[in-house]
């Protein structure tokens, strides 16, 4: 039986290979034939970004997407509509008119439309920096990277509420019980008690459960190209953001006063010492989670980036000869990823157990 297993695994890894060799020769034939010049940047920005439909592939020159609302609070009040009354126009030329109102998407961010047409055919009107200056209603719109975050949540419910129910009498687990426990236990042993003590552990176990496997879990959807709901979640620094921001406020709403006299008044050191530490200990409680934020989103960001880089090496040579390096290097850099995703949430809430038992020890002098 390992042996049929693993034959079957190393086959449908050639396979894959192959079909991705066969597949980027002939994009790369195919983009051999185009006169317009093939845009790296454009293409990697295109695809780390968050957007209001999830584009799967093109086919005949048209794309093809699933649609997602567009939910815009507006002069007039709330205007929603399906983002592919937009054609999977990009460029501000279609214009959506819902409660009198006219509306552009540009670059993913939805504008009032200008009176008319501009030369190239767009309603954006641009300012000397080459900026867009029409005026944006507020967008609460739900797009991939919302949506996805969703899909996320009712994964780990999913996932978490049928671990609870693989355990026998005996509390022996089960099922997938078995994969889950040992993380938990993990997170319990190696991550919680460690930081933050015997004593105070339970009362953070939640949260830094929840941490680490939501982080993980969107982090592996954004690893599976083919899934038609995977989206670049953790590389969107406004994501990072607000869980380093709820690490920082549970920092800091839980610091004790030997926490605080450490930053402001540090015992057992000099006066003139003193006025010299207390400006950058007190800036150092915004730098953790700011380090926090930018360490999640830098390294999962350049992992997507170099991927399609290696890809793009097969459009710059305009040719084919050169896709077999280039996939086997991205199928490596990828094979690489799924490692690098589980440390990155692994480190995430490791840090976040660290600050926030550095927030509660008690010291004695």
């Amino acid at each position: 039986m390992k042996t049929i297993h693993f034959t079957s695994i190393k086959n449908l890894i050639i396979g894959v290979f192959f079909i991705l060799v066969a597949t980027t020769s002939t994009f790369a034939a195919s983009s051999d034939s185009e006169e317009e010049e093939f845009d790296v940047t454009n293409m990697i920005m295109h695809h780390i970004k968050d957007a209001h439909d999830f584009h799967i592939m093109d086919w005949n020159g048209h794309a093809v997407s699933i649609p997602l609302p567009v939910i815009l609070w507006t002069e007039n009040g709330l205007v929603t509509f399906m983002s592919s009354e937009f054609h999977h126009d990009d460029i501000g030329s279609v214009v959506v008119e819902r409660n009198g109102q006219k509306f552009v998407k540009f670059h993913e961010e939805i504008y009032y439309a200008s009176e008319g047409p501009n030369a190239d055919g767009s309603y954006v009107t641009m300012n000397a920096d080459a900026h867009p200056q029409n005026a944006h209603p507020m967008n609460f719109s739900i797009t991939k990277l919302v949506f996805s975050m969703f899909l996320s949540i009712l994964l780990l419910l999913w996932i978490f509420g049928l671990s609870a129910r693989r355990y026998d009498a005996d509390g022996v687990p089960k099922g997938i019980a078995k994969f889950t426990e040992p993380l938990i236990v993990f997170i319990r042993d190696e991550v919680a008690i460690p930081n933050i003590g015997e004593k105070n552990y339970r009362k953070f176990m939640p949260f830094l459960l929840t941490l680490f496997f939501f982080i993980w879990i969107n982090n592996v959807m954004g690893l599976v190209p083919f899934f038609p709901f995977s989206a670049n979640l953790s590389g969107n620094i406004a994501f990072t953001g607000v869980l380093a921001i709820i690490t920082f406020v549970i920092t800091t709403v839980n610091g004790n006063k030997d926490y605080w006299k450490h930053i402001f008044w540090m015992p057992g050191v000099p006066v003139p010492m003193k006025l010299f530490l207390a400006p950058i200990e007190f800036i150092g409680i915004f730098i953790k989670p700011i380090s926090l934020m930018i360490r999640l989103f830098a390294n999962i960001t350049a992992g997507h980036i170099i991927v399609l880089s290696l890809i793009s090496l097969i459009f710059i040579a305009k040719t084919a000869w050169i896709s077999p390096a280039s996939v086997f290097f991205a199928v490596f850099i990828s094979l690489i990823e799924v490692l690098v995703v589980a440390i990155q949430a692994y480190i995430f809430t490791m840090l976040s157990a660290l600050y926030i038992g550095s927030a509660m020890e008690e010291h004695e002098h």
